[in-house]
């Protein structure tokens, strides 16, 4: 399996779906490394350690970390299943950046962004990663987000081992279009 088709899969097995490969995950969405092996090659998917180490070293967005001793991993953020990643509040920068596309732009002018099926509302530190994330469906749209203003006025912010930016929501008042 190619090292971008095994994030993918890890991605849907760690953040979304654990339950397709019998997979358990713990209170904080951690994943025994050698009960993934075994269950994904159960089901065809033929990994093993130094292919999840590489997925892990070289995912450009950071999506996975393993704990200390390597025997256990889990994606950094993007749940949609319920887990606690036990992320601290931290104050934000002045501004955040979020990449969308014009066919959500009608409900995010008017609902804010909304976290949806997701834990979060995904925020980023430069506007060149919300680029990257808006062109995954077509002609990215920039949203910046005024994130200190939202903090000073009451909004928690948190920040994922891979640098994402995440909150609850954001109301249109705090957006720049």
């Amino acid at each position: 399996m190619m090292e971008k088709e095994l994030s993918k899969y890890l991605s849907l097995i760690l953040r979304h779906s654990p339950e397709k490969i019998g997979l358990n995950l713990d209170d904080n969405g951690w994943a025994d490394v050698d009960e993934l092996i075994q269950k994904c090659n159960n089901h065809s998917q033929g990994i093993d350690i130094s292919m999840l180490q590489k997925v892990v070293e070289n995912n450009d967005k950071r999506r996975f970390s393993f704990n200390n001793d390597l025997t256990k991993i889990r994606a950094n953020q993007g749940h949609s299943i319920e887990i606690e990643l036990n992320l601290i509040p931290i104050t934000p920068p002045e501004i955040l950046f979020h990449g969308t596309v014009s066919k959500f732009m009608e409900n995010i002018r008017e609902n804010g962004l909304l976290k949806m099926s997701r834990h979060h509302v995904h925020l980023s530190k430069d506007e060149e990663t919300a680029i990257k994330v808006g062109s995954r469906r077509g002609k990215p749209i920039i949203i910046k987000v005024n994130a200190i203003s939202m903090h000073e006025d009451g909004f928690k912010f948190y920040c994922s081992d891979n640098g994402v930016w995440l909150t609850d929501s954001v109301q249109p008042k705090y957006m720049v279009l």
